[in-house]
């Protein structure tokens, strides 16, 4: 597993570049899968623009006058914060072993940020002295759907991490009340269906205040939602951030995280050996750890089945032999079924569905719906082998992201019949 940029290059290039820690694999990887789903989603304005289904708005300008004191403060306020944490956690080597809590102590590189901070102010600066004019005038701007974009991916990112954390935290509580701020800060734990319904909302009141119809603007986001969580769970798997599946009994791995097949009785060995990590809270007691056996078929490689996630970011599991860092030495010695590479794989399968069939939805909405529904039924089976807190006061003892599942199949099926109801006359699409 690759944590950080540092381990990949480590481990392929076999170069040891200690500022390379503070880029991790999976913020890298859901910075990807935004700006797929930003692509996605100004091919799809565009397209429902040139169709006639989106329009512009006009909004007033004042173009000709120089940088105003706010302008440079907030330039300069972005540059700062930028400079004294982000290159100062490059520079400072304490930040280099736990780049989370540097960035959110109160730590950082007052030089950078008064240079970089200087620096954006002094471009914000030249700009608008270059548009400058004897007589600033106000103008008439057209504004469309797609040149908003930028806007919509910045909220859903925020809108999107913080309903990630407030899901998460909900579903585990008690890591919430024992470390409250710990848990908010920590870039680890994210719940998708959190960030999906916080960030939906969200961008939604945006669009319907800036006059982008609901309907379309749900059918335009559907296959970036698809394309993003299929490239953000890539780095679910990447850094080995803890949503993997439950034990394949049919495996063991040695104190190198090499997997082999697992001889009888090994895995009874195994977890006595471990009881302290699989008596955790993520595998509760022993007599209940969730384990199935399946053997991979001669045509596709183990760790397809069966992965021990070594170096994983969470440091879960036990001890790898001669590791000598002094984090993210940890691997699991009954492996699991990566679950996050089956669903980068069946979720990339259903986007390009939903990419080549868009076309073919007539009714507004009706796209979305099936989004909805495909999701829903994706996520719910995966939640049979994904090791997930359960709550256990219900009657089958459902996860939180079970309980969401159903509700985004029930909530697709309803939209579907709503909205296949209205008359296809109301609002056409044209191929």
């Amino acid at each position: 597993m690759y944590p950080n940029l540092y381990y990949f290059l480590k481990e392929v290039f076999g170069v040891e570049w200690e500022w390379t820690r503070i880029i991790n694999s999976f913020g890298f990887f859901v910075a990807l899968s935004f700006i797929a789903a930003a692509y996605t989603l100004i091919q799809e304005f565009k397209r429902k623009e040139k169709q006639g289904f989106l329009g512009y708005t006009e909004e007033e300008v004042e173009v000709g006058k120089p940088a105003s004191p706010g302008e440079l403060l907030i330039n300069f306020l972005v540059g700062f914060i930028f400079g004294f944490k982000i290159l100062g956690a490059i520079t400072a080597s304490d930040a280099l072993k736990d780049p989370q809590s540097y960035i959110f102590s109160s730590k950082g590189s007052l030089l950078w940020g008064l240079i970089i901070g200087g620096v954006m102010a002094g471009v914000k600066w030249w700009e608008k002295n270059k548009q400058k004019t004897d007589k600033p005038e106000r103008r008439k701007i057209r504004i469309w759907p797609h040149d908003r974009v930028g806007d919509i991916t910045i909220i859903a990112a925020l809108f999107g991490f913080l309903g990630a954390k407030i899901f998460h935290n909900l579903e585990n509580w008690d890591q919430f009340v024992n470390d409250p701020w710990g848990s908010l800060a920590s870039f680890s734990g994210l719940t998708f269906y959190g960030g999906l319904i916080l960030a939906a909302f969200a961008v939604s009141w945006y669009c319907v205040k800036r006059g982008i119809t609901f309907r379309h603007l749900i059918d335009a986001a559907a296959p970036g939602l698809m394309i993003a969580y299929a490239i953000g769970r890539i780095g679910c798997q990447v850094a080995g951030d803890g949503d993997w599946g439950i034990l394949n009994s049919a495996y063991i791995a040695d104190s190198t995280a090499k997997v082999r097949l697992a001889q009888p009785g090994e895995i009874n060995q195994a977890l006595y050996n471990n009881k302290l990590f699989y008596n955790s809270r993520d595998f509760q007691q022993i007599g209940t750890v969730q384990m199935k056996s399946f053997k991979a078929p001669s045509f596709i490689p183990g760790w397809m089945v069966a992965y021990s996630y070594p170096h994983n970011v969470n440091s879960q599991g036990v001890k790898l032999a001669n590791c000598n860092e002094e984090e993210h030495c940890s691997y699991l010695p009954i492996p699991v079924f990566p679950t996050p590479f089956y669903e980068t794989i069946v979720c990339s399968i259903l986007f390009l569905i939903l990419w080549l069939v868009r076309k073919r939805f007539k009714v507004p909405g009706t796209l979305f719906a099936l989004y909805l529904i495909l999701n829903g039924i994706e996520r719910f089976f995966v939640e049979k082998i994904r090791v997930n807190t359960k709550y256990h006061n219900l009657p089958f003892e459902p996860t939180q992201a079970e309980l969401i599942s159903l509700g985004l199949i029930i909530t697709g099926i309803v939209m579907w019949i709503a909205f296949s109801r209205k008359k296809k006359d109301d609002s056409p699409f044209i191929d």
